[in-house]
C-alpha cells in the first residue's frame, strides 16, 4: 500500500499538461454611498483593484501548490490583457511556455465589482467561438513540442466553453496522448461534453451530467446516479468516472468498482474554484495509478478544504497532507 508520504513525494515529481481556457479574473473593490442620479443603480466608489489567474490557470495553481510542475497550454489574445495574464503566470511561478498568442481572439476577462462583501455586478469580456484553423494548428504544434520536452505524466482538459477546446482539438490531443501512453483527465462543460471519448478520467458535476446526458438524476438516489454514470461510460468509453455531488459528496466508478463517499462536514465559506482543486488532485493520483477509492476520497477531501476559504484559492499543501494522513489513519 502506498503511503501518504510517498504520494506527496510523487506529487513533487509530477509534470502535468493543463489544456484549456485561461481567463483573467479582475476585481474592483469599493463601497456604495449613494444611488446614481442618472439611473436607479448604485455608485461604487472604487478603493483598489486586484487581479488573479482563472480557468485552467487555477488548476495549474493548485497543482503547483501541491508541488507538481504544471504547464498550461492555452490561447490568449494578442492584447494588453494577454500581456497581463502572462505577467501573472510569471509572478505565480508558472511557465508561459504553453501560452499561444492569437491576433484573431481576445483574452477572456471577468471583472467583478464588489462593495464590502456584496458582489454588485460582473462584466465579461470574452471570445467563446471555436478556435480557428491557424490557432488550433499552433496549439497542437506547441503541444507536440511540450510532450517531447517535458514528458508529462498526465494531461488535464479544463473546459470552460470559451472555445479553446474544440472537438477536433480534443480528438487530436487524446490520440497523441494514447500514442505516448499519457493518461487524460477531463473537467468538462456542456458544449463538448460528449466529445471526450476514451479518456482515462471524466469528472463532471451533477449539473453537467444532467445536461450532457439530458437525464434527470437525483443525488439522493444511488440507482439513478449509478445508471447515469453507466450510460455516460457506454457513450464515451472512459475508464473512470468521478461525479461530484456537492453536499452529497462524490461517486466514483471504475470497471466493477464503485464508491459513494459522503462530503466531509465543513464550514463552507465559498465553493468557487473547488472543482479546479478536485481535478488537480484527481489527475495527480491518476498519474500515480492510484486505486479508484483513494483517488475519489482525496479529491473529495481537497474540494471540501478549499470551500472553507473565501474566494478562489489553491489548496494548502501542508493542511491537505495532515488531513490525508488523518483520513488514511481512519481507513
Amino acid at each position: 500500500m502506498t503511503s501518504v508520504a510517498e504520494r506527496f513525494d510523487a506529487f513533487a515529481r509530477a509534470r502535468v499538461l493543463v489544456l484549456g481556457d485561461v481567463m483573467l479574473d479582475a476585481y474592483l473593490w469599493g463601497r456604495v454611498d449613494r444611488i446614481s442620479p442618472e439611473a436607479p443603480v448604485p455608485v461604487v466608489r472604487v478603493t483598489h483593484h486586484s487581479e488573479r489567474l482563472g480557468g485552467a490557470a487555477n488548476v495549474a495553481l493548485n497543482l503547483r501548490a501541491l508541488g507538481a510542475r504544471p504547464i498550461v497550454l492555452s490561447v490568449l489574445g494578442n492584447d494588453a490583457y494577454g500581456d497581463r495574464t502572462e505577467a501573472l503566470f510569471l509572478e505565480s511561478g508558472l511557465t508561459t511556455a504553453g501560452l499561444v498568442r492569437s491576433a484573431q481572439r481576445r483574452t477572456t476577462v471577468k471583472t467583478r465589482v464588489i462593495s464590502g462583501h456584496q458582489h454588485i455586478v460582473r462584466v465579461d469580456e470574452e471570445e467563446d467561438t471555436e478556435l480557428g484553423e491557424v490557432d488550433a494548428r499552433d496549439l497542437l504544434k506547441r503541444l507536440d513540442a511540450l510532450i517531447d520536452q517535458e514528458r508529462p505524466q498526465v494531461i488535464v482538459f479544463e473546459d470552460y466553453d470559451k472555445g479553446c477546446l474544440t472537438p477536433a482539438v480534443i480528438r487530436q490531443v487524446t490520440e497523441r496522448a494514447r500514442q505516448h501512453g499519457i493518461p487524460c483527465a477531463v473537467d468538462p462543460k456542456k458544449r463538448n461534453f460528449m466529445h471526450y471519448e476514451r479518456v482515462d478520467l471524466f469528472k463532471p458535476n451533477l449539473k453537467e451530467l444532467r445536461e450532457g446526458l439530458k437525464m434527470d438524476v437525483s443525488a439522493k438516489d444511488p440507482d439513478q446516479v449509478r445508471n447515469a454514470v453507466l450510460a455516460l461510460e457506454k457513450a464515451l468509453g472512459n475508464t473512470t468516472s468521478l461525479l461530484t455531488l456537492s453536499e452529497h459528496g462524490v461517486y466514483v466508478h471504475r470497471s466493477n468498482e464503485e464508491h459513494f463517499l459522503p462530503a466531509h462536514h465543513r464550514s463552507i465559506a465559498d465553493v468557487s474554484g473547488a472543482g479546479d482543486t478536485v481535478i488537480a488532485v484527481a489527475a495527480l493520483l491518476l498519474a500515480q495509478g492510484a486505486d479508484a477509492r483513494t483517488l475519489a476520497a482525496w479529491a473529495n477531501l481537497a474540494g471540501g478544504l478549499v470551500c472553507e476559504q473565501v474566494g478562489v484559492v489553491p489548496i494548502d499543501r501542508d493542511l491537505f497532507r495532515r488531513e490525508c494522513e488523518a483520513l488514511e489513519g481512519d481507513a
